[in-house]
Order: C-alpha cells, then sequence, then structure tokens
C-alpha cells in the first residue's frame, strides 16, 4: 500500500487532529472521533495509524478517568508502535500509562514510566512532549513532597514549551507553579502567575486549559479571603469540567469548594460537596482524592465533637491509605517485568559495549591494570545505580506491608538480586583474579539465607518440570556469621546449572554438618542433579574461565562460561575445595565444605536504635533523581532530614555552610566526584571537617582506591541493603561513647 497516496490515510489523520483539538471543549466528542479514526485504520490494516488512535483514545480515556480502558488501550498501541519501531509512539502511550498510575496513586510506577518517555522524548527532540512529561513529574514529586525537584520540572516545562511556542503548555506548567509558590507564602508571585495562566488560555479559547487556571486562581483568592471571587472562579472551573467530563477534576473542585465553604462558615453545605467528592471518587477510583476527602470529613466532624462519625471517617481514611499501599506494593509485583524491561533497556547499549570490551581484553595480554580498574568501575556504577531504585522500592513497600505481601515481596527481593547474578559473575571474576576481594561477614539468618536461595530458584525448576528440594540437618545452628552474598553466588551458581541441565527428576540441596566446635561449625554442602551428567574428559577443565564442555555447545543453554570458576575462586577464598561426582546420563554432585563461626541472631531495626537518628540531618550527594528520591523517603522515615545536592561542588558548599550529623556521598556525579569532594571536606578546615562521610556507589572498585578509601568511614554499595545502612549509620552513635575509632565497615 502507498501510504502517500492514500487518501483514507489523510482522513484518518485529520480525524485524529480534529479529536485532540477538541478535547479541552467536548471530551466526549474528542473520544467519538477517535474511535472513528481507530475503527477506520483497522479497515485498512494500517498498524501505524492503528496505534496513533488507540493512544489518542488511552490519552482521552485516561482525562475521563476510565482507567481500565486507558492501560488497555495504550498497552495494545504500544504493540503496533513496535511492529514500525516507532519509538515516538511508544513514548506517547507509556505516558498515558504513567498518567493513569499517579492518578491511582502508584507515584513509583508512574515515575519509572515517565523517566523512560522523557528519555526518548529528548532523543527526538519533541519538545512538545518533553514539556508534557516535565509537567507531570513536577506533579508526583509535588505528592511525594519533593518541592524543590517539582520547580525544577515545572520551569523545565515552561522553557520547552517557550522553545516550540506552545502557549497552552505554557500555560499548563503555570497552574501548578502557582500552587507551590502559594504554599511557600509568595503570595504576590503566585498570584502573577495564575492571572497570566487564565489570560493564556483566554487567548488561545483552551476551555478545559481555562477552567484548570481559574480553578488555580480560586485558590489564590481563597488565601486571599477573596471569597466572592473564589466562588466564582470554582464555579465555572466546575461546569467547565462537567462538560468536557473529567472525574477527577470534578472531584478536585467540589473537595476545594467544600473548603470554601468552611472559611465563610457553611460546614453543612461543606460536607455536602465532600460527599460529592467522595462519590466521585468512589465510582471512579480516585483513590488519593477520595482519602483526603475522608481526611477533611474527619476533622470536619471532630471540631463538631461529633466522636462518632467523625471515628467513621478516619477509619474510612486509614482503611483508603492502606488499600492504596497495597494497591501499589501489587502493581510494582504485577509490573515487575516491565519496571525491569525499562531498566534493562536504559543500560542496554552501555551493557553491550561492556561485554565488547570485556572479550577484547581477553585479547589484548598487554592491557594495564588501570584500564581494567576503569572498566570495572564504570561498568559497576552504570548498571547498579538503576537497580537501586527497583531494590529500595521494593525495602520500603515490604516494610509497610502485611504478612502475606512481605512473603511476595521477599521473594522479588531476591529475584531482583538475582538479576545481576551474570554481571556480578564478571565483576567478581576480575576481583577474585586480581586478589582485590575480601570475605564480608555479618551475623545471619542462616537457615533463612538457605530457604530464600531456594525460593529463587524454585519457579525456574518448576518451569522445566523437576522439584528443587532443601534438606537442612537438624545440627545445623540458626545463626553463622558468613558472607551472604558470596555463598548465595556459590549456591546460586551450583543450582542454576544444575536445573539447567536436569530434564527431569529433581536437583537437591543438603546442608550437614561434619564437625561441630564451640565457637565453629564445619558444614558441608552438597548440590546433586538427575541430569545430563558430565563426561570425565571434561571435568578437569570444568572449572577453568570462560569454558563451556562441548556436550553443552549444541544445547540452547548458555552463560558467560564463568560461573564454575567464580564458584571455585570463592570456596578458595573461604579456604576450602570443591570437588565433583558425575556420571553421564544419571547425574553429578558438587561438594564442598566451609566453616562458619557461630553467632547469635541478628536483631534487624532495633527500635530502640531509631532514637539515635531522630532529629539527625544529613547532607545526600546524588545526581539521580529517582535515587535521591527513594533516599530522601527512607532517612526522613527514620527521622533525618536532608539536604539533596546532584554534584561534588554544591556538597562542598553545603559541608561549608551547614552543620549536619552524616554526609552520604555518591562516587560517580557531574562537575566534581565524591572523592575529590570528600578529600576537599576533609582537608579544609569546616563545620564537618569531621562529620562522619559514607562513600553511597554502585562502583565495586571504589573501596581500592587506597588514596581516597581513609577518607570515608564506610562504602555503602548500591543496590542499597537498608539493613547495612541503618546498621552504618546508628553504629556511629553507639561507638562513639566506647572509641575514637572513626572508621566504621558498611559493607
Amino acid at each position: 500500500m502507498n501510504k502517500d497516496i492514500d487518501p483514507t490515510i489523510s482522513e484518518v489523520t485529520a480525524l485524529l487532529d480534529k479529536a485532540y483539538a477538541l478535547r479541552g471543549e467536548n471530551m466526549h466528542h474528542s473520544i467519538e472521533l477517535a474511535q472513528e479514526a481507530l475503527e477506520k485504520s483497522r479497515k485498512i490494516n494500517n498498524s501505524s495509524l492503528i496505534g496513533s488512535s488507540l493512544s489518542k483514545l488511552a490519552l482521552f480515556h485516561m482525562v475521563s478517568a476510565d482507567n481500565q480502558k486507558a492501560i488497555e488501550m495504550s498497552e495494545e498501541a504500544i504493540t503496533h508502535f513496535k511492529k514500525d519501531n516507532d519509538e515516538l509512539g511508544i513514548a506517547k502511550a507509556k505516558y498515558n500509562i504513567a498518567g493513569v498510575y499517579y492518578k491511582t496513586n502508584n507515584y513509583h510506577l508512574g515515575m519509572f514510566h515517565l523517566i523512560d518517555c522523557l528519555t526518548i522524548f529528548r532523543k527526538y527532540d519533541d519538545k512538545h512532549n518533553e514539556s508534557r512529561t516535565h509537567k507531570t513529574l513536577g506533579t508526583i514529586y509535588e505528592v511525594l513532597g519533593d518541592q524543590e525537584s517539582a520547580i525544577k520540572a515545572y520551569k523545565s516545562a515552561i522553557t520547552c514549551a517557550i522553545e516550540v511556542s506552545d502557549k497552552n503548555l505554557e500555560s499548563n506548567a503555570y497552574n501548578p507553579l502557582s500552587g507551590i509558590l502559594l504554599k511557600r507564602g509568595d503570595i504576590k508571585q503566585a498570584l502573577e502567575i495564575i492571572e497570566l495562566s487564565v489570560a493564556i488560555k483566554i487567548e488561545t479559547k483552551d476551555r478545559r486549559g481555562y477552567a484548570f487556571a481559574i480553578y488555580g486562581r480560586a485558590k489564590v483568592y481563597t488565601y486571599l479571603e477573596r471569597y466572592d471571587e473564589a466562588l466564582k472562579d470554582f464555579k465555572e472551573a466546575l461546569v467547565i469540567h462537567e462538560e468536557v467530563g473529567d472525574q477527577f477534576a470534578i472531584a478536585m473542585c467540589h473537595n476545594k469548594m467544600a473548603k470554601l465553604f468552611i472559611k465563610t462558615e457553611q460546614r453543612e453545605k461543606a460536607k455536602q460537596y465532600l460527599q460529592t467528592a467522595i462519590d466521585i471518587s468512589t465510582k471512579n477510583d480516585l483513590s488519593i482524592m477520595k482519602y483526603k476527602c475522608y481526611y477533611f470529613m474527619y476533622t470536619i466532624y471532630k471540631e463538631e465533637k461529633n466522636a462518632k462519625i467523625s471515628l467513621k471517617f478516619l477509619e474510612h481514611y486509614i482503611q483508603e491509605k492502606d488499600a492504596a499501599h497495597n494497591s501499589q506494593t501489587l502493581k510494582i509485583i504485577e509490573n515487575y517485568e516491565r519496571i525491569s524491561k525499562l531498566q534493562s533497556k536504559e543500560n542496554e547499549a552501555e551493557l553491550k559495549r561492556q561485554k565488547a570490551e570485556i572479550e577484547a581484553q581477553q585479547e589484548r595480554a598487554e592491557q594495564t591494570a588501570s584500564m581494567k580498574q576503569n572498566f570495572l568501575s564504570a561498568m559497576s556504577h552504570e548498571i547498579r545505580t538503576p537497580l537501586n531504585a527497583v531494590t529500595s522500592i521494593i525495602s520500603l513497600l515490604r516494610e509497610r506491608s502485611d504478612e502475606q505481601d512481605k512473603k511476595l515481596l521477599t521473594s522479588l527481593r531476591f529475584s531482583a538480586k538475582n538479576l545481576m547474578r551474570i554481571i556480578n559473575d564478571i565483576l567478581d571474576f576480575s576481583k577474585l583474579e586480581s586478589n582485590k576481594m575480601d570475605l564480608e561477614k555479618h551475623p545471619v539468618k542462616f537457615k533463612e539465607v538457605l530457604q530464600n536461595i531456594q525460593q529463587t530458584y524454585v519457579s525456574l525448576a518448576e518451569d522445566k518440570g523437576i522439584t528443587l528440594d532443601l534438606t537442612i540437618a537438624d545440627t545445623v545452628a540458626n545463626s553463622y556469621e558468613i558472607d551472604e552474598t558470596k555463598l548465595f553466588q556459590i549456591i546460586g551458581n551450583l543450582v542454576s546449572n544444575a536445573i539447567k541441565f536436569t530434564e527431569k527428576g529433581s536437583v537437591e540441596i543438603n546442608v550437614d554438618t561434619t564437625s561441630i566446635n564451640k565457637e565453629t561449625d564445619v558444614l558441608s554442602f552438597k548440590v546433586k542433579d538427575t541430569g545430563i551428567g558430565i563426561p570425565e574428559l571434561e571435568r578437569e577443565k570444568l572449572f577453568e574461565s570462560f569454558y563451556m564442555p562441548k556436550s553443552i555447545m549444541t544445547r540452547n543453554d548458555g552463560g558467560t562460561g564463568l560461573g564454575l570458576s567464580i564458584v571455585k575462586k570463592l570456596i578458595e577464598l573461604h579456604g576450602s575445595t570443591i570437588s565433583i561426582d558425575s556420571t553421564e546420563g544419571e547425574g553429578s554432585v558438587f561438594t564442598f565444605e566451609l566453616e562458619f563461626k557461630k553467632s547469635e541472631a541478628p536483631v534487624h531495626m532495633d527500635k530502640d536504635l531509631f532514637k539515635s537518628l531522630q532529629n539527625k540531618t544529613a547532607i545526600l550527594a546524588e545526581d539521580n533523581e529517582i535515587n535521591a528520591l527513594v533516599m530522601r523517603q527512607l532517612l526522613n522515615k527514620w527521622g533525618i532530614s536532608i539536604k539533596r545536592v546532584k554534584n561534588g561542588k554544591q556538597a562542598i558548599v553545603q559541608a561549608l555552610e551547614f552543620k549536619v550529623d552524616f554526609i552520604l556521598m555518591d562516587i560517580h556525579m557531574p562537575e566534581m566526584n565524591g572523592f575529590d569532594a570528600t578529600r576537599i571536606i576533609r582537608s579544609t578546615e569546616n563545620v564537618n571537617q569531621q562529620t562522619p562521610i559514607f562513600a553511597l556507589t554502585a562502583d565495586v572498585t571504589s573501596a581500592n582506591k587506597d588514596e581516597f578509601a581513609h577518607l570515608f568511614d564506610g562504602f555503602l554499595w548500591k543496590p542499597i541493603e537498608i539493613q547495612r545502612m541503618f546498621d552504618a549509620l546508628t553504629k556511629v552513635y553507639s561507638e562513639k561513647d566506647i572509641s575514637d575509632t572513626r572508621f566504621i565497615d558498611a559493607k
């Protein structure tokens, strides 16, 4: 089909353009036009137009609060855009999905999609959609309490809109920016900006946008106690939103008008408007608006000293808030594959480049140690940094979930860690080869670790129709001091290999004691399978780097060829050896022994230790927006307020001006890295010269830089392990009374 001369294509395009132009005046008509365009697109079987029609329909349904349709149509649109390799189309569809997520209280899922969209819009210099995305990101930042980031996002949205001379987009960003200024008490500027927004909407005749602008002006009028003018604006905005069918905006107007009626002592009318907002929010699953209204109702009846009804609304508020959190948890689980793909896509190009570099390193014997170190540093940082947000969010969600959800999130957390297994294999192999790896032991619940390893791989076994069994002898203690990560790598590599080459039967993990002493136990580990077995001639080479048996090369299963080599080196790092017994066609048994020191069961997040962190302050130097957002939420929860900066230079300025209790310093940052910033803080007379500074880094080679390592009180690796960070920070105060030693091993 020749798209250039087919008149039907131009007809569909005209329908979509008209539908988009009318969205601010008559959303119902926009939906009808877009539906007509979809039907014509399907009739001529044009995947590009089908995708565009679905994406526009999804946008209109999202605005109308028909969230399920918006999600379904966006996902179908993505399948069509993928056929044409249309990245921009995919980004626009994902923008619609993000809109649904943040309106239904799933802020982190919305943010993941928006960050991905922003990358694509920038790639194609699409300032129009870049402006829309910045504005929506600003909304999420604002809801999450990060006003500074919200203001920057709104200003970026305005800049992009001005670059493409789109006054409507410019005005759209003025509205929320005015709201933030109002909250900060800058009334004059808030009014100036919102009046500018109203003037633009009148000029462009954007009726729906005009409704949002006068709604914003009404909020300022309310603050100024110009109640008659505020009520007039609210009523006019409500009429327009009802015409358009924007359910979220309708509920929003009722909520604000109720607050106005409280100020003018019309309490019964306020209750009526609030109840209407609750009904609309319930019908359209507008979670955030619903629990805001419940809380407002609770405060009204509490002031009236009506304990029974106020308690009812307080219970509704708590239930709705908890339901919103649980909903977000479940969405994270259900959509984890999508999140993982987003993170993988963001780093795909870098990962391919690094893999090619690794292969080149094997061929260039003359490569220097410094080049190898730089390669490891870049790879570690670029790949671990985005995964830090995923694992940290899972940990935060786990803390506020019920027991059933905690089990799911525990498995999810271990699966997330396993996503990094091949990457860690490559990194750890290089460290082992250069003798720069140490055991990092700490007390753990040993049997729980083994059970988590089993749970990580059990679905992989079940997919092949085999079982994965775990047997732990009664003589094995509950807790030992071990390097949990390295034990996970040893057993995980052996188990994944066993499952890979076993088509029927089972894989077994057996742990028993061979020697029990007063302070230590010697444990025997066996990983047994009923797989294809390994020929005798290949067994000696099995643990060599990059070696893959010929019997494997004809199979679909691959790998780096590093797994068993790392297993051997990690066991040797423990001062032990591994042996193999195998029969072709019957299976294999890998056996090794490790000696562990017995310990008391670790106490996680001791409530008494929380007191030592209350009202503390910290400088957080972190250039990644999502990681900074997660860290802010986590530290605030512990009672620590933070001053966030984006590079080493800004960290130095803050350190010179404000005394804080901790400094969390990312290593790889623009303008100045964390090493140099820390060196200057330590060597310059200032209020934070002796303040504990922790390296917050995804670069596994950081601790090996001897000229800088002594400057830090510890290294906290990304993905951040929340318990280890908590232990490191609280240890600062628990050790102050017993030691003057400044360095804390947070690894």
